[in-house]
């Protein structure tokens, strides 16, 4: 006879215990690693909805121009569909010669005001300002500095693209796009894993920028992007996740810290755990960073996670390839590794 429960959070912990995570990473796996991850890539996608059906023109177009010094930021519109436009800081280093080919980083954003907080932008507001130091928020103005093409968008729902609505009445507006777009048969994680990818496209197109040395880097939600992209689309040939990885098990279902725009659909149905997107990623390089005392991704979590990563690379043959920053702090960019890391695997040093 079924268990009589009235309980919500029980019922989510049963499923969650008898999933059938039919795709599951194994040791049987490391031979037919590419076939795995094709397979699973199509399976994650499909169960998100896939990816927009029309394919647009990027139509780049730069609206504004500052000369910040050492490189020029400008403001950057480009098309990822036809009602889509997405809005991005682009640096270009000033020193740039003539014909040379520069490496390029997607500077990822989390919550908060978008692609200007990465750029270290506060607009005078003391408080802004107050958390982009607390956070090492401004992680494209550092990767500007060592002189690498970047580009930083704003993801849906936030910075230019932000949802706003006299109608939300303080309402999570991550959670009402989610549902207006399943309503409508799309997944705000994948759209803006498309927006990510229609970034890649541009940077690629760029007579300055070394197309087969891409790389991507973000806090947070930037975090999440990053993971995903990197998972999704093999371009990204080194990565930096800093303060996310950790068990869904942990930070979305027992601890409720997640929201609508970064929910991929029936994922724990046909995966273990977080770790198994890294498997994706394998055995390109990749950065996880986790601060000791990050209440919204407890580390014990986090350290389960990282062991399973490692055993991925080490089981595949490519343990040089993954690294780990578990730092003394809290939901923040630490950069200790990050920079050495991207110089090593870009080919890179300003």
């Amino acid at each position: 006879m079924a268990e009589r429960n009235l309980n919500l959070q029980r019922w989510i912990e049963y499923l969650y215990d008898r999933r059938p995570r039919r795709l599951g990473f194994g040791p049987e796996r490391a031979a037919e690693l590419p076939e795995w991850q094709d397979e699973v890539r199509e399976a994650l996608v499909a169960a998100m909805h896939g990816w927009p059906e029309e394919t647009v023109a990027l139509e780049p177009e730069v609206t504004e121009e500052h000369d910040d010094g050492r490189w020029l930021r400008q403001r950057l519109l480009l098309q990822s569909e036809s009602m889509m436009t997405v809005p991005c800081w682009l640096l270009v280093p000033k020193d740039l010669r003539p014909g040379e080919k520069r490496p390029a980083v997607l500077a990822l954003h989390g919550h908060g005001n978008g692609k200007d907080d990465v750029m270290g932008l506060d607009h005078g507001d003391d408080h802004r300002r107050q958390s982009i130091r607390a956070h090492n928020y401004d992680y494209a103005r550092q990767f500007a500095e060592r002189g690498y093409v970047v580009l930083a968008p704003d993801h849906r729902n936030f910075g230019e693209r932000r949802y706003n609505s006299e109608q939300a009445y303080g309402r999570d507006t991550c959670n009402l796009m989610m549902l207006k777009a399943e309503l409508l048969g799309r997944n705000m994680l994948l759209c803006n894993i498309w927006d990510t990818r229609k970034c890649l496209d541009y940077l690629q197109s760029r007579p300055d920028v070394a197309a087969d040395r891409l790389g991507a880097m973000g806090l947070s939600y930037g975090g999440t992007l990053t993971l995903w992209l990197a998972a999704l689309d093999e371009r990204v040939k080194v990565a930096c996740v800093s303060c996310y990885v950790s068990r869904y098990e942990t930070y979305a279902l027992e601890m409720d810290n997640t929201c609508g725009v970064q929910t991929p659909s029936c994922f724990l149905n046909l995966l273990d755990e977080m770790w198994e997107l890294t498997a994706l990623i394998a055995p390109r390089a990749l950065l996880v960073e986790n601060g000791t005392q990050d209440t919204g991704f407890p580390i014990e979590a986090s350290l389960d996670q990282h062991r399973m990563i490692h055993w991925v690379y080490q089981t595949i043959g490519a343990e040089e390839r993954v690294a780990f920053d578990v730092f003394e702090g809290g939901h923040e960019f630490s950069g200790r590794q990050t920079f050495d890391w991207f110089a090593r695997w870009l080919g890179w040093r300003a």
